[in-house]
């Protein structure tokens, strides 16, 4: 058989070939879009993953070790209260006249701030003044001594007393005895004349021809001339005999008393006579300073500067001179006012922290009331003896206020940050860059390669978001302040900071010292 080349032979499959042929295309079409989808698939995770990975690089934020000064401040809870607080009373018990002030009225110190009724004071002061006025009168009189007069009258009574001494002592005058004689004989006349007068009368009785009163009459007469004889006999005796040794002795105390006036009218007033006129104008005047403060003290003032922060009383009532104000109805004693002074902050400060506390430094306050004031004072004093609270030991350090006004009130609570010096030039990092893991506290230093290296650390004080590296850096080192993807999680690494963070070494507080600083 022949077979022509140059015509095509066809060979007619069978139908179950052409099953199987069916069959095989599919399964390779299948094959080949499953392989086209892996190695799509393959191609885009490896694109997405480096992506990523090279985003996350690029995200990696990282600062430079620093050296710097860091303040050291000492935080502390405290509270306002009054630098001084008095409750105002009188220093004596009487009625309140009037009140000048009310509740939160600011005065000064001295100011008037009230008076007490001092009408019983004013009749006791005019009385004073009476006897004060008459003490110096007496004291003046005693130091400008005698008047002219009066010693010149004093020389008038010597002289006098002097011619009685020498004519007692020069007996009577001749004279004076002749006159005492001249009445003797007068008397001895009077007395024959009536004793011839009785004798006639007597005659004429008996012969009836007067009555017996008529005769009585002349008897009586009679006896008075007799009487008259005696005395004039007695008084010429007396001339003749002068004056009595008594009489002489008396002349001359007398003239001795005389000499003696003048002679304390002409040296004046003795020394201690004008001391004692002194001495009792001093008493009067104390009596009358008395008196004074005693008024004096019922005008009530200020005895400081501040507020007043409660009234006890109202005019009219009857207060007592008390240290205790008391606003409960019936009470047996009471004040008028209470008064508080400029403010300051009472804080506790731990026993750890105290040997950095010193009087006169900067303290910076802030108050909840006020969140966006701060306000500024200086230690003033620290306390001279600690206390317990709970276990925990501190010391109260006071703060006086420079400029706080009337904001702050008693009994406030408030933040008190006290400047307690500076670190100078110390090695610093962030302080979200420390992180803690299974073998210490360190960073996460970027390396040339760009990968990212733990290095353990030692830290000192934390100042805000700062924190002292003691030791474990160079200060040429960079630290990551966000966590590299590939060590994200590895070995249980915490940034601190963060939740669940060990917080890295203790500082004492807020902004304070660390333990064993």
């Amino acid at each position: 058989m022949t077979v022509d080349s140059s015509q095509p032979i066809a060979f007619k499959p069978s139908e179950k070939g052409l099953i199987k042929n069916k069959r095989l295309t599919k399964w390779l079409m299948g094959l080949l879009i499953l392989g086209s989808l892996t190695g799509g698939g393959y191609l885009v995770y490896r694109q997405t993953v480096m992506d990523a990975a090279q985003e996350a690089r690029s995200k990696m934020q990282t600062v430079p070790v620093e050296r710097a000064t860091l303040p050291i401040t000492i935080s502390a809870n405290g509270i306002v209260e009054p630098k001084q607080s008095t409750n105002v009373s009188p220093k004596s018990s009487g009625r309140l006249k009037r009140l000048l002030v009310d509740e939160g009225d600011s005065v000064k110190a001295g100011q008037i701030l009230a008076y007490m009724d001092d009408s019983n004071l004013q009749g006791q002061l005019i009385q004073a003044q009476g006897s004060l006025a008459a003490a110096q009168a007496n004291l003046q009189k005693a130091i400008a001594g005698n008047r002219p007069q009066d010693i010149g009258q004093a020389e008038a009574q010597l002289e006098e007393a002097q011619a009685n001494l020498q004519k007692a002592i020069a007996g009577n005058r001749p004279q004076d005895i002749g006159q005492a004689e001249a009445r003797l004989r007068s008397a001895q006349a009077s007395l024959t004349k009536a004793e011839d007068d009785l004798n006639r009368n007597q005659q004429l009785y008996s012969a009836g021809a007067i009555s017996l009163q008529t005769v009585n009459q002349k008897r009586a007469d009679r006896d008075s001339a007799r009487a008259a004889v005696n005395e004039a006999q007695q008084a010429l005796a007396l001339q003749k005999a002068g004056s009595r040794t008594e009489d002489i002795e008396q002349a001359r105390a007398t003239l001795k008393q005389r000499q003696q006036a003048l002679a304390l009218l002409k040296a004046g007033t003795r020394k201690e006579d004008i001391d004692s006129a002194r001495a009792e104008v001093v008493q009067q005047q104390g009596n009358l300073k008395t008196i004074q403060t005693q008024i004096e003290d019922t005008i009530i003032r200020a005895p400081f500067s501040g507020i007043v922060t409660a009234k006890y009383s109202d005019p009219g009532d009857f207060v007592t001179p008390t240290t205790s104000g008391s606003s409960v109805s019936g009470s047996t004693s009471s004040s008028i006012l209470s008064l508080a002074s400029t403010y300051q902050v009472a804080a506790n400060i731990a026993e750890t922290d105290i040997g950095k506390i010193k009087v006169g430094q900067s303290v910076t306050v802030t108050a909840d009331a006020y969140p966006d004031k701060t306000f500024k004072g200086r230690v003033a004093q620290v306390g001279a003896q600690a206390t317990v609270t709970s276990n925990v030991t501190s010391v109260k350090v006071k703060v006086d206020l420079i400029d706080a006004g009337t904001l702050l009130l008693p009994s406030m609570n408030v933040d008190a940050k006290f400047d307690a010096g500076k670190l100078n030039n110390v090695l610093v990092i962030p302080t979200v860059a420390i992180a803690r893991q299974e073998n210490g506290t360190g960073v996460q230093v970027l390396t040339r390669k760009g990968r990212a290296r733990f290095v353990p650390i030692t830290t000192g004080m934390t100042v805000g978001n700062k924190t002292e590296v003691r030791s474990g850096l160079q200060g040429n080192e960079k630290v990551l302040v966000s966590a590299p993807p590939e060590s994200s999680g590895r070995n249980g690494s915490r940034r601190r900071g963060s939740s669940g963070g060990t917080g890295g070494p203790s500082s004492g507080g807020m902004g304070g010292f660390p333990r064993g600083l």
